[in-house]
């Protein structure tokens, strides 16, 4: 997800988006505890998108 796809989103859908990662992120923490994961960057890649998220959430804040 690139930054200028996350400022196209409305406040709503980047709390949606950042809800949907974090539930992805801790199954792949339990893929990784167990051993079953197949891709491993996907944990960063989610990592890094929940962080552009929250970016642009604070940077909207910050705006009003």
């Amino acid at each position: 997800m690139k930054m200028k796809d996350v400022k196209a989103l409305s406040k709503d859908q980047v709390q949606d988006e950042i809800l949907k990662l974090k539930k992805e992120q801790f199954n792949l923490r339990f893929q990784r505890a167990t051993g079953q994961i197949d891709n491993t960057a996907r944990i960063r890649q989610i990592r890094r998108d929940i962080a552009r998220l929250k970016t642009a959430q604070s940077q909207a804040a910050a705006a009003k």
